[in-house]
């Protein structure tokens, strides 16, 4: 099943908290000079055009991307990350995927290993990292990033940073985040993995936290943002979350000092909050 696009959500308030934790990742793993992988097992367009039909549909980018450019005194590392998203993005109608943001982070002497299984969003991510001159740094797959990635594994750096970002348009995906975390530390046991999930009312969203930590008992970090309290019907996403396997020491507390904010600035009602629990 193909049917998911994310042009039809890029910008929203989810990809605030993705985008926000991956450029904390990439700039930590940056401060030392020995080269890394980026691997990301769902790659989609790279780029997107919120002025398009797709993003113009829904607006979700309305309540999480303009906001955030919009906004004035904020903490440093967010201040940053949105100095950052000004500087990478080619026209300010646009905006990056997580591979987009990754090339433009990573140094020459790392490496980008992109999948996306959508026949269409593979052909725009081609053309977009074409644009951004990825050049033999980075290959590009159309196949399941799932496996890819445990092919991929160990990267001869020995150090990588691994996003999983699923569209869950499938009651499988949870259990195959799950498993492929697992087989991946089998064979890569020092990688830093970043999950992504969306905040659901269905069963299988509000169990996989507690899944996930079975993993790795004492070296996670936790956190999910809250927009707007669950829904009576049951419908919508009302948050997302984020779930990291080795992270970096200072991402708790970068996240503690900027979630606060982050929060206010997207909230859609009073119920809004951020959830925050990691072991080190």
């Amino acid at each position: 099943m193909l049917s998911y696009r994310h042009a039809f959500h890029a910008g929203n308030h989810a990809d605030m908290l993705k985008h926000f934790v991956l450029y904390l990742t990439l700039d930590y793993f940056n401060r030392k000079d020995k080269p890394y992988w980026y691997i990301d097992t769902h790659s989609g367009a790279g780029l997107y055009d919120l002025s398009g039909g797709e993003a113009q549909k829904v607006g979700e980018y309305k309540h999480g991307f303009s906001l955030l450019m919009q906004a004035e005194s904020l903490p440093e590392p967010l201040n940053s990350f949105k100095g950052r998203l000004k500087n990478i993005l080619p026209q300010p109608h646009l905006y990056c995927g997580s591979p987009w943001l990754a090339q433009a982070m990573t140094r020459p002497s790392d490496k980008l290993r992109l999948f996306e299984l959508h026949p269409t969003d593979y052909q725009h991510l081609q053309h977009n990292m074409q644009e951004a001159r990825l050049g033999k740094r980075g290959l590009i797959s159309q196949s399941d990033g799932y496996q890819g990635l445990i092919a991929l594994l160990p990267p001869p750096t020995r150090r990588a940073v691994v996003l999983i970002d699923p569209p869950y348009e499938e009651k499988q995906d949870y259990a195959r985040v799950i498993n492929t975390l697992k087989a991946a530390q089998k064979r890569f046991a020092s990688g830093c993995y970043l999950l992504w999930y969306p905040c659901l009312s269905r069963e299988e969203s509000r169990k996989l936290p507690e899944q996930l930590k079975k993993l790795s008992p004492e070296h996670y970090l936790h956190t999910e943002l809250h927009v707007y309290a669950p829904r009576s019907d049951g419908f919508g996403m009302y948050g997302s979350g984020m779930f990291i396997l080795n992270p970096p020491y200072i991402l708790a507390q970068q996240l503690q000092d900027t979630l606060p904010a982050l929060t206010k600035l997207l909230a859609q009602d009073d119920q809004a909050h951020f959830v925050l629990d990691y072991r080190e």
